[in-house]
């Protein structure tokens, strides 16, 4: 017998703010258990709409100190171990994962888990495996190498809207007439839609004969990722596109190629290309007779995902995954922390009207809606920043009209948001130090709104302090256009300004 609904004690989902923990938490809590959601920032799982639940428990998690793991464990029956370090600020997630799954194991049986779940990649151990994959399977063992039960579901591609194989696959597609593609888009994979492994994952806590075993898991086709690309752009309403297979076209010139055209970091895209050469087809079928469910084809999947996209309802995207900087750092105070400066630029507007009336064009910045001015420069230092190595702004948005912390905006962060009162940005875009924008609204009357807009810059050395110089004199027009646009975007009378109201540095 496995848990039910009526056991006292808690399940843990490590991972509860990415693609798919912040997809298995509110399941679990449908069904009645009491969940402990972890991540890394607390911030972001309290902007997580499941966040207020009375039988939800948010947990700060830190999966490399012992100390952290211990602490989330307590009092915890089973774990969801949802933790990939594949992001670009850890450049060898092999070993960061290896080290955390060491931690957890240890932990796992220091807290007397009573049973684990994992869920890795699938490939054959007869191939020769990409790193990624091997690194999968090397984190499977660790984690099965101590004394707690450990159920791992192998999967291939997971298609469903927001996730990075996904919007790989939408953006290549989308948007390339003609698709020069390495041989590997004749290997055979088995995609499976994130419904159906939502399904497994919730269902392997009290289904007798999954505990402690290992499953492949996929939905009911075996394709080539031909077959895929060709799927969506019909289901997508596209032209079939001409595809030429390239036997020079190696996994790091795709993953650049592929960093260069879609929001996925090179350093994300390289470990997911070098795997598409290997098969990823299920070895057996066990797993639907213990845990049986209605399979979606890869069609239905791609044209949920599609839909839903097209909805902006898309309830968890890969771009949630990653720490962000807490709130404070906009306001260091420190002069050690900061090298000694902070080069800021801080601009208002008065408006006439209400606080909801500026707030509504602030939370709509970026992605389809623009920077409301200077688009065609944002475009040229998106470009810019792509060559050097950064996103660009092809991050985007996940939702036209609402942000919450740690979501992509275009090549900025969300570090927080404060409806009606202030929304603040870390950059992402390569810059020779750290730089943030804020927005923040407060009541000058009765009647009228002040709007600041802080930019605030801490140089890495003298390139720094050369690059801030040299990009002061667009402040000007930049930001005064920014603030004016904000205000016709309002509708709402200026009172005064735009203008400077602080600048320099401290």
């Amino acid at each position: 017998m496995g848990l039910t609904s009526n056991d006292l004690k808690t399940i843990l989902v490590t991972g509860a703010t990415g693609y798919i923990g912040c997809r298995l938490v509110p399941r679990l809590l449908e069904k009645g258990y009491r969940v402990r959601a972890t991540s890394r920032s607390l911030k972001k799982l309290k902007s997580r709409l499941w966040a207020n639940h009375p039988n939800v428990e948010l947990c700060e998690l830190d999966a490399l100190n012992p100390e952290s793991i211990n602490t989330a464990l307590k009092d915890c029956h089973t774990v969801y171990y949802l933790i990939h370090s594949m992001l670009p600020e850890h450049e060898d997630f092999i070993e960061t994962d290896k080290k955390a799954a060491h931690y957890f194991s240890e932990a796992c049986d220091h807290n007397n888990i009573n049973h684990m779940v994992y869920l890795g990649g699938l490939g054959d151990k007869s191939e020769q495996l990409s790193p990624h994959l091997r690194s999968r399977a090397e984190v499977g063992q660790i984690l099965r190498s101590g004394n707690t039960p450990v159920t791992t579901f192998r999967a291939a591609m997971v298609i469903g809207s927001g996730s990075a194989s996904f919007e790989i696959l939408r953006y290549l597609v989308d948007r390339l007439p003609v698709m020069l593609t390495p041989k590997w888009v004749h290997t055979p994979t088995q995609p499976i839609s994130v419904r159906n492994v939502l399904h497994y994952l919730t269902e392997a806590l009290y289904v007798s004969g999954v505990k402690g075993k290992t499953f492949d898991i996929g939905g009911p086709d075996v394709l080539t990722y031909k077959d895929i690309i060709t799927t969506y752009a019909q289901e997508a309403g596209l032209r079939n596109k001409i595809i030429i297979p390239v036997p020079v076209f190696t996994p790091k010139l795709s993953s650049y190629w592929i960093h260069f055209v879609t929001p996925v970091h090179a350093s994300i895209a390289q470990p997911l290309a070098e795997g598409l050469k290997n098969p990823t087809v299920c070895q057996d079928k066990a797993i639907q007779e213990l845990i049986p469910q209605e399979l979606l084809s890869c069609r239905e999947a791609i044209g949920r995902a599609i839909e839903r996209t097209r909805q902006h309802n898309v309830t968890s995207h890969w771009t949630d995954a990653g720490k962000i900087p807490p709130p404070e750092y906009v306001y260091p105070g420190d002069p050690e922390w900061s090298g000694g400066t902070i080069y800021q630029d801080i601009r208002e507007i008065k408006l006439e009207g209400a606080f909801a009336d500026v707030w509504k064009p602030i939370v709509k910045i970026g992605g389809e809606t623009g920077w409301y001015y200077g688009n065609a420069l944002w475009q040229l230092r998106g470009i810019m920043d792509l060559f050097f190595g950064g996103i660009g702004l092809r991050g985007g948005r996940r939702h036209p009209s609402e942000l919450h912390p740690g979501d992509a905006l275009d090549f900025w962060r969300v570090i927080d948001v404060e409806e009606n009162k202030r929304l603040k940005l870390s950059a992402e875009m390569k810059v020779p130090g750290e730089a943030y924008l804020e927005f923040s609204l407060s009541q000058s009357d009765q009647d009228t709104v002040t709007l600041t807009q802080s930019a605030r810059f801490v140089p890495l050395g003298l390139l720094g302090i050369l690059y801030w110089y040299a990009v002061t004199p667009l402040h000007h027009f930049v930001f005064n256009g920014m603030l004016n646009g904000i205000a016709k975007a309002s509708s709402l009378k200026i009172r005064q300004g735009p203008k400077l109201i602080e600048p320099g540095k401290k």
